[in-house]
């Protein structure tokens, strides 16, 4: 139980401070770059509104249930939290509550390991699995579905949503091969795992038309591979330092 309990606290430890790091991080690195693609966004759809309700108009000036169609339209908009504190306290609850998910993993992970070999988690290893999370979760599925701004035209969600999937299992199955098997096949094979989603290619739209800079979305991509890798630096880091002397303390 006592294990348990340290899985628990140093979890909920280290993804509460991680969390607040990286949204911190998030508010100098990816929200600038969001607002910024938000505003072409809104001035393409008001565009595209325009250009409709012109043309409707041209059809039949006296059609009135046009109009209220519109305005029924405009009224049954999907909801967005308000920009400033609504906005950043849910993104920051957000980020903790995933950091708390996925330091649960590591803790776990750290506990087995720790109760096999009777030794001590380091921080150099817990920095190590979470640089092994940040491949696994930010650079593989980035390969194939870069972060995207929005009002960047993308593939059906679902198609990108079972591709994403299946190269973080891919990807995770090749480098746990890679890395605890220690042989030769093992190898081979995990590196066929971590090729497979790569040589099958990830869902992408033929034509693609957006009024927002191309070197936006450049910087994006970088502001969020670099926030991630802090993100999973500090969680390993963390995970690891403070379940080692939790273990210790209940041993």
């Amino acid at each position: 139980m006592s294990t348990f309990r340290s899985i628990v606290f140093s979890s909920v430890v280290a993804g509460f401070i991680v969390g607040l790091i990286v949204t911190v991080a998030q508010q100098f690195g990816t929200v600038p770059l969001i607002l910024k693609a938000e505003v072409f966004e809104k001035a393409a759809e008001t565009h595209q509104h325009d250009a409709a309700t012109a043309t409707q108009g041209a059809a039949d000036d006296h059609d009135h249930s046009t109009h209220s169609h519109a305005d029924h339209d405009h009224g049954t908009e999907a909801w967005e939290p308000r920009e400033g504190l609504e906005r950043n306290a849910y993104t920051a609850a957000a980020n903790v509550l995933t950091a708390i998910g996925f330091a649960l993993l590591l803790a776990g992970f750290f506990a087995v390991r720790s109760g096999a070999t009777g030794s001590g988690v380091s921080w150099h290893e817990g920095l190590l699995r979470g640089l092994a999370g940040f491949a696994v979760f930010t650079i593989a599925p980035g390969l194939g579905l870069p972060p995207e701004l929005p009002g960047v035209p993308a593939a059906p969600l679902l198609s990108r949503q079972i591709w994403w999937l299946a190269a973080v299992l891919a990807t995770a199955g090749g480098l746990a091969l890679i890395a605890f098997r220690r042989s030769v096949l093992a190898a081979i094979a995990g590196v066929i795992l971590l090729l497979l989603p790569h040589l099958i290619g990830a869902p992408e739209l033929e034509h693609v038309e957006t009024n927002v800079p191309s070197s936006l979305s450049h910087q994006f991509m970088v502001a969020v591979t670099l926030t991630s890798l802090v993100f999973w630096s500090l969680l390993g880091a963390l995970t690891s330092t403070i379940f080692a002397r939790l273990d210790r303390g209940s041993a």
